[in-house]
């Protein structure tokens, strides 16, 4: 099938194969992006797939935490251009918004869209651009759980953490920790089981191309499958992340939650434009 130049871009952007090599590989995959990375990555020409996708929308992140009632919210509102997000109005815009959100506790995007939609009217008016809830959540802390935040670069990334108890400078160091390493899961209990399905597949066809291991058992070639699996998606929990805090840099958060007796119950992330891009100005 015939595939468009910007599908072949989209795809080197994700991969950073070349050119050549993302057009064969989205015709063999009939135009499936997701199917193309697979057929990239088992050929050893694409090393992983970028999930969170390019960077391109403008906006803030936010988080604010309420001790009293046990409750946090980390939000991100995107706006048109570089120039608005770092505007005071749109700071305090955003501010207004998470506000809300913290105090209203909405359970779906579409009412937290519905009783915020004043705000966003009122700065339509004000700032003369589009504004967009994009997304947020809500996490709710027990008797005993402890809150860590970190906002990095003035909103651009904000990191929210759940602690089983509390760590001390540990809350907003894990925080900071989520914030630079971006882990993708808590634990690798926490992977799905079609992306495990996934791994497994390009991980048997690495191997069964491997000219090494042509010679080894059929039952070793599984296991060196299985565990090239547990790498990859260890390598993607937080808990094999170092430290952000450990000023050798050689200390991972499952260590520090060790030494520390506690645990990282859960994690949110923001980064704004995350996975959206803008439309290409006209020349």
């Amino acid at each position: 099938m015939a595939v468009t130049i910007q599908q072949i871009k989209d795809l080197q952007n994700r991969t950073g194969a070349g050119i050549m090599d993302c057009k064969k590989a989205l015709i063999e995959a009939d135009g499936d992006v997701e199917k193309a990375i697979d057929i990239l990555r088992e050929k050893g020409i694409a090393k992983a797939a970028s999930k969170a996708g390019r960077v391109a929308a403008e906006g803030l992140t936010n988080i604010k935490i309420c001790d009293k009632c046990g409750t946090a919210v980390i939000v991100e509102v995107n706006c048109e251009t570089d120039f608005v997000s770092g505007s005071p109005k749109f700071h305090e815009f955003v501010e207004a918004v998470t506000d809300r959100l913290l105090e209203k506790k909405p359970a779906t995007l579409e009412e937290a869209k519905e009783i915020t939609r004043d705000l966003f009217t009122d700065a339509v008016v004000a700032m003369r651009e589009n504004f967009v809830l994009r997304r947020f959540a809500i996490v709710k802390a027990e008797e005993g759980q402890v809150f860590g935040s970190y906002i990095h670069m003035g909103g651009k990334i904000s990191a929210l953490v759940l602690l089983s108890k509390d760590a001390g400078e540990a809350n907003r160091g894990l925080a900071m920790t989520v914030a630079s390493a971006a882990p993708e899961y808590l634990t690798i209990e926490d992977v799905a089981e079609d992306i495990r399905a996934r791994e497994l597949k390009i991980a048997q066809t690495e191997v069964a191309e491997d000219p090494k291991l042509q010679s080894k058992p059929e039952n070793v070639k599984a296991m060196i499958a299985e565990r090239k699996v547990a790498s990859r998606l260890g390598d993607a929990c937080l808990g094999s992340k170092p430290y952000a805090l450990d000023p050798d840099g050689k200390l991972t958060v499952d260590e520090l939650c060790k030494q520390k007796g506690f645990k990282v119950l859960s994690f949110v992330r923001f980064m704004v434009g995350e996975g959206v891009e803008k439309a290409e100005e006209a020349e």
